[in-house]
C-alpha cells in the first residue's frame, strides 16, 4: 500500500514542467494549480476515520489507491489550467484518503509487531516514489506520451494494490492500542501495565501543534522536491528534462535511505535527537545548494534535504497516535489531515515569491522549514521503546 501510494503520483511529478508550459501557466498560476492537490487533501481528510470505521483501513487505502491513479491520469490528459487543477483536487482528495487508511493499518501492524516499524513502512513509500519517478524520467527520455505513459503506471499500481488487499490483516480497525512508543522509562517487565500519565488540555493542544508543525515543516520539504525541483532544474539551471527530473528522486531516493535506517536510529538515539540533527541536515545541505547554484549542488542539495526529513512525518505521525489522552486514531487523523496545509501552502508561496524576486528565494522556504524543526522537535520523546500491554495479540 506505502508503495503505490508512492509511485502514482511520483509518475506525474517530472511531468510539471511539460504540462506547465504545454498549458502556459506562469509561476503564480502553476503554484495555484499544483496547491489544489492538497486542497483537496484537506476537503476530504476528515472523511477518512468514517469510511475507515465502515469499510475498514486496508479497503479504503486500497480503493483510493484506484481514484488516485484515475484522478493522475485525468491530469496529465487537462485540456487547460482550470481542469489540471480539478484533476489534482479529485486526486489529492483520493490520496489523503489513502495515506490516513495506509497508515492506521500500518500502525495497527506496528503495534501486533511489538516494536517501532513505521519509518521501514515510509521507507517503502520512498521505494515507491523513486520507481515511479524513475519510470516518468524513463518515459520522458524515450519520449513516450503522457496519456500512455499515465495509463501505464496507473494500471500496474493499481493491480499491485489490489493484491496487497489479501494480505491485510483481518478483522476491524476498532480495537483499543495494544502497543504504545513511549519515552524512556526504568526498565519494566515486558507485559507490565503502567498507563501513561494524561496530559493537561493545554500540555496536550501544545503538543499536537506542534507535532502538526514538525510534520508541516517536514512537507514542505517534500513539496520543494515535488513541485519545484525539476521546474528550478530546467529552469533557472538549465537542464535537460531528463536530468531535471534527478532533483526529485534524490530526494526521494535519500528519503527512502533515511527511512530505512530510521527506527534503529529512534531507537539508539530517540525521536527528539533524531529530528534535530536531520532538521539541521536539510537546512545546511540545501541552504549551501542555493548559496552555490549548480546542477550537480542542487542534485545534492535536494539529496540532503531529503535525507534530513526522513524521520519527520513518521515521528510526528507515531507519537501523535499514542499520546494520552486521545481516542486511539484520533491524534493520527489530526496530524495527517493538519500536515496537508504544508502541501497547501507551500506551492503558491514559493510560486509567489519566484514571481517576485526569483524561484531560488522562494527555495529559501526549506532551510526555513528545517530551523524551525530543530525549535520544536522538543516535545518528541529523547528515547522511544515498544511497550506490550496485557492482551497484546488478542484484539486482532
Amino acid at each position: 500500500m506505502f508503495f503505490t501510494n508512492g509511485g502514482l503520483f511520483a509518475n506525474l511529478l517530472p511531468r510539471f514542467p511539460q504540462l506547465k508550459d504545454a498549458l502556459g501557466m506562469d509561476n503564480a498560476t502553476y503554484g495555484l494549480a499544483v496547491a489544489a492537490f492538497p486542497a483537496g487533501a484537506i476537503l476530504a481528510g476528515l472523511a477518512s476515520g468514517l469510511l475507515i470505521r465502515r469499510f475498514g483501513s486496508a479497503r479504503v487505502a486500497v480503493g483510493a489507491t484506484l481514484v488516485t491513479a484515475l484522478g493522475v491520469l485525468a491530469a496529465g490528459l487537462a485540456p487547460v489550467p482550470l481542469a489540471f487543477a480539478a484533476c489534482l483536487l479529485c486526486a489529492g482528495a483520493a490520496d489523503s484518503i489513502c495515506d490516513v487508511g495506509m497508515n492506521a493499518h500500518g500502525l495497527r501492524v506496528q503495534r501486533r509487531f511489538g516494536r517501532s516499524i513505521i519509518n521501514s513502512f515510509h521507507a517503502v513509500w520512498s521505494i515507491g516514489a523513486v520507481t515511479g519517478g524513475s519510470m516518468a524520467a524513463a518515459a520522458l527520455a524515450l519520449d513516450i506520451p503522457v496519456g500512455i505513459h499515465l495509463a501505464i503506471s496507473g494500471a500496474l499500481f493499481s493491480a499491485i494494490a489490489l493484491v496487497s488487499l489479501r494480505f491485510a490483516l483481518p478483522g476491524t480497525d476498532t480495537e483499543r492500542h495494544s502497543v504504545a512508543l513511549e519515552p524512556d522509562a526504568p526498565e519494566a517487565a515486558p507485559d507490565a501495565a503502567s498507563p501513561p500519565a494524561v496530559l493537561s488540555r493545554g500540555r496536550l493542544v501544545l503538543t499536537v501543534a506542534c507535532l502538526v508543525g514538525i510534520a508541516v515543516a517536514g512537507s514542505f520539504v517534500e513539496d520543494a522536491g515535488n513541485s519545484w525541483a525539476a521546474i528550478y532544474l530546467a529552469g533557472p539551471l538549465g537542464a535537460p528534462a531528463a536530468i531535471a527530473a534527478l532533483g526529485y528522486i534524490a530526494l526521494t531516493g535519500a528519503q527512502f535511505a533515511g527511512r530505512l535506517v530510521g527506527d534503529r536510529l529512534v531507537d539508539r538515539f530517540g525521536q527528539r535527537a533524531v529530528a534535530r540533527a536531520g532538521a539541521a541536515l536539510a537546512a545546511v545541505g540545501m541552504g549551501l545548494a542555493l548559496a552555490l547554484p549548480s546542477v550537480p549542488g542542487t542534485i545534492a542539495g535536494f539529496a540532503a534535504a531529503g535525507l534530513g526529513v526522513a524521520t519527520l512525518v513518521p515521528a510526528a505521525m507515531s507519537e501523535a497516535d499514542a499520546l494520552p489522552g486521545l481516542r486511539p486514531g484520533t491524534g493520527l487523523t489530526i496530524v495527517s489531515w493538519l500536515m496537508r496545509l504544508g502541501f497547501l501552502a507551500s506551492p503558491p508561496l514559493v510560486g509567489l515569491i519566484a514571481d517576485r524576486a526569483d524561484l531560488r528565494a522562494g527555495l529559501l522556504t526549506v532551510p526555513a522549514a528545517g530551523l524551525a524543526v530543530v525549535a520544536l522537535a522538543a516535545v518528541l520523546a529523547p528515547r522511544a521503546r515498544a511497550r506490550r500491554t496485557p492482551g497484546q495479540g488478542a484484539a486482532d
